[in-house]
């Protein structure tokens, strides 16, 4: 991997995401209590021994340029690797990225300064285990112009994909854009259909060429999936590789985190008694920043006062004080006091939950202190009144809530 250079999307407003991308971005989204979104493909590139990345950032980045900044300085810059962010610099127009292609084309003097062989265009917003070096040795073998990866899904999915046709060999022949019914089928499995992962491997020689090109194209939308790809399929060796899940699961994990209740799904299912993405394999491990905080603990066993948490991912930090967790998962500094009862919720880090109260199915934001008696996703049209909730009725509580309208003591915080 070393004559690859990484290019990692992260510049989306994950608009879908809303309100937690109201302050940040996407990719710094928290995920699995102590991650971020972006973690688990930057842990992706360093596991595949890919250690020239640039990160494309734009939209509301502060944390997620600080996140980069404290954890992801691992590589050694004296052997010519280095995990960069490059912010919009309008060095070649003067708007903003318009869409995925011209976030590479705004920076293609970056990109082509490194003099590197091939670039890997990558997401920083999936969840998956992908080992790049097996998806660079077919495109070496197969003598693509460019590959793509496709993993196999569902023919009743393809609405909610793009579907991508197929030869016998696995050369790319066509494209259907999220197509409500189709006919086409992958050579790989004839009961499935190949969908895009948004990952794309390019000789460099060729992506620069076709990004030059879409840039004069005032009608294209400058997207790799709609505009780039399809127009090469019939001038250059355009390919598939089929994903091969690191993840080590029956089922084939790809995640698009894009929306509140995938979102949701995925960080609760990391909670469960055996999920079907696992942080725990040793083999390919997730990496991130951990501020240093103290051990998790919980305290009081009395009836009705016991500090505990069941099926739940508790952080470090967090202090658990007679009251009870169920199907949670709790990111670092979090405080759940006595006769709380938090359900199947995700709490991001700073938050302090006050006596009695009840919790469910709900995200809420970091630096928020629910007074005393807060309920919250047993009544969903009350709910609304104050909070965000999506349509399958999850309950997102913002910072503003408790910053704005309940102003907390430090007193409060430390109490019990």
């Amino acid at each position: 991997m070393k004559d690859t250079l990484g290019v990692l999307l992260a510049g989306g407003a994950g608009e879908r995401l809303y309100p937690l991308t109201r302050d940040r971005a996407k990719p710094a989204v928290t995920f699995g209590g102590i991650y971020r979104i972006i973690d688990v493909t930057l842990s992706n590139c360093i596991n595949s021994a890919l250690r020239k990345v640039y990160i494309l950032t734009q939209y509301k980045a502060l944390s997620l340029n600080r996140h980069i900044r404290e954890g992801w300085q691992i590589v050694a810059s004296e052997l010519d690797e280095f995990i960069e962010i490059l912010p919009p610099m309008k060095r070649v127009s003067e708007d903003w990225y318009k869409g995925t292609a011209d976030a590479v084309y705004q920076n293609i003097y970056s990109v082509g300064n490194e003099r590197t062989k091939y670039v890997l265009i990558l997401s920083g917003d999936h969840i998956y285990k992908m080992n790049y070096e097996l998806m660079l040795e077919q495109h070496k073998q197969s003598g693509a112009d460019v590959t793509l990866a496709t993993i196999l899904i569902d023919p009743a999915e393809s609405g909610s994909f793009g579907v991508v046709e197929l030869s016998n060999d696995g050369r790319v022949t066509g494209f259907q854009e999220k197509p409500k019914v189709t006919d086409v089928r992958s050579p790989y499995d004839p009961k499935k259909i190949s969908a895009s992962m948004g990952i794309y491997l390019f000789n460099t020689d060729v992506l620069i060429p076709a990004l030059l090109k879409d840039a004069e194209d005032h009608t294209s939308r400058h997207d790799f999936g709609y505009n780039i790809l399809p127009r090469m399929v019939d001038d250059y060796k355009v390919y598939s590789f089929n994903f091969v899940d690191e993840n080590r699961k029956e089922a084939l994990y790809w995640r698009d985190v894009g929306t509140l209740e995938a979102y949701y799904d995925a960080n609760i299912d990391l909670a469960s008694v055996s999920p079907v993405f696992n942080l725990y394999d040793q083999s390919w491990p997730i990496r991130g920043f951990q501020r240093q905080y103290p051990p998790a603990k919980f305290v009081f066993a009395e009836p009705e006062r016991t500090g505990s948490a069941v099926d739940s991912i508790i952080s470090n930090g967090c202090i658990i004080s007679g009251g009870s967790v169920r199907n949670s998962v709790l990111s670092p500094d979090v405080r759940v006091n006595s006769y709380a009862e938090v359900d199947a919720s995700i709490l991001f880090s700073h938050v302090s939950v006050g006596r009695h109260c009840r919790i469910r199915k709900a995200i809420i934001d970091r630096d928020v202190h629910l007074p005393e008696g807060t309920v919250i996703g047993y009544d969903a049209e009350a709910d609304r009144q104050r909070y965000f909730v999506t349509e399958t009725g999850i309950t997102v509580v913002t910072r503003d809530y408790s910053l704005f309208e309940n102003p907390v003591s430090a007193d409060y915080y430390t109490s019990e």
